[in-house]
């Protein structure tokens, strides 16, 4: 058994089918199908019914395909991260982000990134949740992931900056011209949510918050990103909470940024499965460099945020 037949079986199983799987090998339908036959020889059985018109998984390939999909990827990763290990001169490397990290702080990192070291090719993959995140760095379709500290991770986790929480409201708001406020002035407005946020004690985020200020907060919109969530409250749909980097300069709305008083902020940190060596361990300290910091505020006036459920999540916002 050999990792080409099995990225062979793999490529038949993504085309259903023995000819469009040899013109995206670019090998003759015969030679595959003499991998795929020997491959079968080796493990005992028929991996792949063939039909008239196409293939479809027996059962024992049913079973074979989820750890020779494990054992291409870890190949894959295995031939990237000895390239990226030799220096940041050459090879590729993955990032993983979600949204609005990826909108709002990745465009200037990669751009002096390009700058410094134009030999590396850079692979965005940018996701809605910490958890979807979490999950493909752990399959190994990342060398490294940027974003919130994520929950008992077994790899290494390096914190490179720190992020901002705000409050979005529209430019000619009551509030337009004082640069903080207290959620309990907010009492009376609506708010443009996500549809998923991180729960604290069994509550919403929001809810929880706005709970210890004494009022539940009005729902007018609920959506997916941050920046959507940014442009509605620009207009006055309600207010918003977003990461400060993403406002403004990210979504480019002209709208009134009001710090929560007291101020949420959260560390924001690089993650992933072994310790950045290569180009992953000069891209780390790029990050520490380019991260927009906020002002250090003491521990009583800051209120710590937890890792966020969903990009678009006011004291979460993932993205």
């Amino acid at each position: 058994m050999s990792l080409r037949q099995m990225e062979y079986f793999l490529t038949v199983v993504d085309e259903a089918s023995f000819t469009r799987a040899a013109e995206a090998l670019h090998v003759t339908q015969s030679a595959l199908s003499h991998q795929i036959k020997a491959l079968e020889r080796s493990v005992g059985g028929d991996l792949l019914e063939r039909l008239p018109r196409g293939v479809r998984l027996t059962p024992m390939g049913r079973a074979f395909r989820p750890h020779a999909e494990l054992a291409v990827r870890s190949a894959v990763q295995a031939r990237r991260a000895a390239r990226a290990a030799a220096g940041a001169e050459g090879g590729e490397l993955h990032v993983a982000a979600v949204h609005s990290v990826a909108v709002g702080i990745l465009p200037d990192v990669f751009a002096r990134w390009r700058t410094a070291h134009p030999g590396v090719l850079l692979h965005l993959h940018e996701y809605a949740t910490t958890e979807a995140m979490e999950e493909e760095v752990e399959r190994g379709t990342a060398d490294l992931a940027v974003g919130p500290a994520p929950h008992d991770w077994p790899g290494t986790v390096v914190t490179v900056g720190e992020e901002e929480i705000v409050l979005v409201v529209p430019l000619d708001d009551r509030f337009a011209g004082r640069t903080s406020v207290t959620l309990s002035e907010l009492a009376d407005r609506p708010w443009v949510r996500c549809a998923m946020e991180p729960v604290i004690e069994g509550q919403r985020f929001l809810d929880w918050a706005c709970g210890r200020a004494g009022f539940r907060p009005y729902t007018a919109v609920y959506t997916e990103h941050t920046s959507t969530a940014v442009r509605m409250a620009a207009v006055g749909v309600g207010v918003c909470t977003a990461p400060s980097h993403i406002v403004g300069g990210a979504v480019g709305e002209d709208c009134v940024i009001l710090t929560p008083d007291p101020p949420w902020r959260r560390p924001l940190t690089v993650f992933s499965r072994v310790p950045p060596t290569g180009a992953a361990e000069v891209f780390v300290d790029l990050l520490r460099t380019a991260w927009p910091v906020p002002a250090a505020a003491g521990p009583a006036a800051t209120t710590a945020l937890p890792a966020p459920a969903c990009d678009a999540f006011p004291a979460g916002a993932l993205g």
